[in-house]
């Protein structure tokens, strides 16, 4: 870019030239489209886009203050990041990338520092809830300009409604095109920067400080509407079911309220009396037989108030000569106030459109550690959803760690770009659902392969039971027969010619009975140790 921006940027090698093409490439992260031109301070038209990005955050935030939605937030957010005291929430895993042990004790070192700074240990709860409500994270990455080898010094959290990336287009006039090759007439050059403004990005014009992007972290749900260019939150699904039960449950209030209690009506025999006459009397006898007390909420007392008229008042009703005089009668109160069916659905509606199994809103459902047959869908459903979120959620350690490494000089950018997709983030599992699972898939595999035992070398050859049955990989068969023969040499386990010489009541190392040293056969059971055959292992 021409104008300087604050922050700062990581050396990049010269790009190799690209080939042409028409349509700009979509970062999918919703950023906003400008055209070039501008200088520090530069003043953009994103008014819509802004303002409704500003109101959907502050919407999310206040549906989680709804019980039941900060419930299921909850439920998803305890699944995702378990934290307990022994272990960190998430740890570094390196074992399909093909480097030095040097570098990969390195790469944990630093990640650890970035935990640090983050206080991820302490703070994990928080910062995912955060991320997974607002739909984005930002952070601005701290450190000496002074001294940029010594990396990261302070992770700093940025409100979203007051930063917004951009990307921007360098316009140019159809006389300096013609000039260019194709390749240069299509390709146009861009810029990405943040743009933040401390009092927030809600005015029709906005400005604000660019920022370059290596400076920020920036982490988003990966949901996008793509006709408004905005980045959703996973709480968009459930703004409907919220304003449902909430006013369901609102109504429902009302109604209880109103049409709970029991109301009278009397009825005043006046006679012949004129209406102001009628109505003076009847106001006479309200006065002097109606409930005068007045139950008060906040302190808990009973007063006598006779200036308040409640809803819940008798009903008074004058009645002329002729009738039947003098009448009280009871209006009966309201019909099914326990039934609560309605406020049950919007509550399960709002549940399932959280990805949340409705089984976690029922409190009083045990827990049953018994088979895998008994784990419902809903539950296996509800783990791929945690897997994808921490997939996503893991793009901010992945831009930490990078500028950590780089900034250190521990790895160059060009290195990174072929490390990056071997990198993955392992995170402790704190569901039993899942464990049961994988024992009851081991179990059935290990039956399988016992029925499958007496026919190797028949009708099925080792390599096939372990690939086929075991589901083993390349990798794991490698590592596997490395460890059992690491085992093996050091005695841990006995090898398989000594077990079946075990099994055919022979010592190690005899063929047929007969001992190395010299050619006279021997009694197999007088080779046993003493010892042995009294413990019965021959």
């Amino acid at each position: 870019m021409a104008q300087q921006l604050f922050g700062f940027s990581l050396q990049r090698a010269k790009k190799v030239p690209k080939g042409p093409s028409f349509v700009q490439k979509d970062s999918l992260d919703g950023s906003q489209p400008v055209v070039g031109g501008g200088y520090y301070g530069y003043s953009i038209d994103m008014d819509g886009t802004v303002r409704n990005e500003h109101e959907l955050i502050t919407r999310y935030r206040e549906m989680v203050l709804q019980p039941e939605c900060d419930s299921a937030v909850d439920d998803v957010v305890n699944e995702t990041i378990c934290g307990n005291f022994d272990d960190v929430p998430v740890e570094l895993e390196l074992s399909n990338l093909k480097v030095s042990e040097k570098i990969k004790k390195l790469m944990r070192e630093e990640f650890q520092e970035i935990l640090r700074l983050l206080d991820f240990d302490n703070r994990s709860y928080e910062i995912f809830r955060r991320w997974y409500v607002d739909g984005r994270l930002y952070y601005h990455k701290v450190i000496d300009p002074n001294k940029p080898r010594n990396g990261l010094i302070e992770l700093r959290y940025i409100d979203p409604r007051k930063i917004r990336k951009v990307t921007e287009y360098d316009q140019k006039k159809p006389g300096e095109l013609r000039a260019q090759d194709l390749n240069s007439q299509l390709t146009q050059k861009s810029a990405d920067y943040f743009l933040y403004n401390p009092k927030g990005l809600r005015n029709s014009t906005n400005q604000g400080l660019k920022i370059a992007p290596d400076s920020i972290t920036y982490c988003h749900s990966g949901i996008q509407d793509l006709n408004k260019n905005m980045v959703l939150s996973h709480l968009h699904k459930a703004i409907k079911a919220v304003n449902q039960l909430r006013m369901i449950e609102d109504s429902l209030v009302i109604y209880r309220l109103s049409r709970a209690p029991e109301r009278r009506i009397f009825y005043i025999d006046v006679g012949n009396l004129p209406k102001n006459k009628a109505e003076q009397y009847l106001r006479e006898v309200m006065g002097r037989y109606r409930n005068k007390l007045v139950y008060d909420a906040n302190t808990g007392e009973i007063k006598d108030d006779k200036k308040f008229m409640s809803m819940l008042e008798d009903f008074w009703l004058p009645r002329r000569e002729g009738g039947r005089g003098t009448e009280i009668t009871t209006l009966p109160g309201g019909q099914n106030l326990g039934e609560l069916e309605d406020v049950k659905y919007f509550q399960k509606k709002l549940y399932k459109s959280l990805n949340v199994p409705n089984s976690r809103l029922e409190t009083e459902t045990t827990f049953n550690i018994g088979r895998a047959a008994e784990i419902t869908r809903d539950e296996v459903k509800f783990q791929k959803f945690v897997a994808r979120l921490r997939k996503r959620f893991g793009e901010l350690f992945t831009d930490l760690l990078k500028t950590q490494l780089i900034l250190k000089g521990i790895i160059s950018i060009e290195d990174w770009e072929e490390y990056k997709e071997h990198i993955q983030f392992d995170y402790i599992a704190d569901n039993y659902f899942t464990e049961l699972k994988e024992i009851e898939i081991r179990n059935e595999r290990m039956n399988e392969v016992n029925q499958m035992d007496p026919y190797v070398g028949k009708y099925f050859s080792i390599e096939h039971i372990r690939r086929q049955i075991l589901k083993q990989t390349d990798v794991e068969m490698q590592e596997i027969d490395k460890q059992i023969e690491a085992e093996t040499e050091a005695g841990l386990i006995m090898s398989p010619e000594d077990q079946m010489a075990a099994e055919m009541g022979m010592m190690p190392g005899e063929e047929g009975g007969v001992p190395p040293d010299n050619g006279v056969p021997q009694d197999p059971k007088s080779a046993i140790d003493p010892a042995d055959q009294k413990r019965g292992e021959f």
